[in-house]
């Protein structure tokens, strides 16, 4: 198994409350993506306006480093990682195996989750580009996908039994 776990999806898919109990099942280190965004990308995602490639390289490769420069141990890393060059730019930056996660959920159930929280920056209207962005896994990525109509520990048992298959 990687040391090395990405949990991605769209806004509002449960990345974080997944990544940091899979990485204390697993022993391991939770970091949030959004942590690493500059403070411009929040100002424009705050407006409600979606980042361009362009505003996504410098905070994909700040999460790549992070990924890289990790101490020993497992580290999962809640990240959206929703297209192939993102994924491609993390593998990139952190010069080992990284597993990608993907946290599957319909729009309905996403954007009634997302009507609920609070405190986060991604307005719900923003999901809608979310989606559009999200691309399959290609073959040679390492990735397993696992649908979030579940409890926590139900998707991670899940997230566990596919990571011992990989």
């Amino acid at each position: 198994m990687s040391d090395r776990i990405v949990v991605m999806g769209v806004s509002g898919c449960g990345k974080s409350t997944i990544g940091a109990a899979l990485a204390k099942r697993l022993g391991g280190v939770f970091q949030d993506g959004d942590d690493y965004h500059p403070a411009a990308n929040i100002r424009k995602m705050s407006r409600g306006e979606p980042l361009s490639d362009v505003d996504r390289w410098p905070w994909l490769d700040r999460v790549g480093q992070r990924l890289s420069g990790a101490e020993r141990g497992c580290l999962v890393m809640a990240c959206s990682a929703l297209k192939l060059a993102y994924r491609d730019r993390l593998r990139q930056q952190a010069g080992r195996d990284v597993v990608f996660v993907l946290l599957e959920g319909t729009r309905d159930c996403i954007a009634e989750r997302m009507q609920t929280r609070s405190g986060h920056f991604m307005p719900p209207h923003l999901l809608q580009s979310q989606f559009a962005a999200l691309e399959p896994f290609a073959p040679q990525e390492n990735a397993l996908t696992v649908g979030i109509a579940s409890d926590v520990e139900g998707i991670v048992d899940r997230i566990c039994q596919g990571l011992e298959r990989l």
